[in-house]
């Protein structure tokens, strides 16, 4: 009896405590929504002209030829803003995902490692919508050259084009 009186003890203290600490999280996470709702509140917003639809989802452009140009300019803009430097770039209008609008860009880079970073971030979380397909990064110590602290980053860069209506 008495180990049956110990155990619902215990289970009742166990789920007390179990509560205790589901409270505490949930007042966590309503204090920092109301810190996320006053941050948002402060930020400043662009004003907003009638015919501004804001950022495209897809690559723009007549032509995929011109759409793949606006990509290949973002990425080389990407890495410059990231202080590498792109050594080489080619984009691939046979590839087999060119039938259904995507548009494949290969490109060649030199930077130092937080600038690694810096260029997946901005790809993945801009606007237009663009993918990293494919990624290798070697380490200067891979090549031989640890003193110039720059990473060779090679990728593949998908994007979504639609023409212009």
């Amino acid at each position: 009896m008495a180990a049956y009186l110990g155990a619902v003890v215990f289970l009742l203290g166990s789920s007390l405590w179990l509560m205790d600490d589901l409270k505490s999280s949930s007042d966590r996470l309503s204090l920092s929504s109301s810190r996320l709702d006053q941050l948002s509140r402060r930020a400043p917003r662009p004003p907003r002209r009638a015919d501004d639809a804001g950022p495209s989802l897809f690559l723009s452009g007549r032509t995929m030829t011109i759409a793949a140009a606006a990509l290949e300019q973002r990425i080389k803009d990407t890495v410059e803003r990231s202080g590498g430097e792109l050594t080489s770039s080619q984009v691939e209008p046979d590839s087999p995902d060119a039938k259904n609008g995507l548009v494949r860009l290969t490109a060649s880079i030199e930077v130092d490692q937080p600038g690694v970073q810096k260029i997946l971030y901005d790809i993945e979380a801009g606007a237009p919508y663009l993918f990293v397909d494919k990624l290798s990064v070697q380490s200067p110590e891979d090549f031989g050259e640890p003193e110039t602290g720059r990473f060779r980053m090679t990728l593949a860069v998908l994007g979504q084009w639609r023409p212009a209506e």
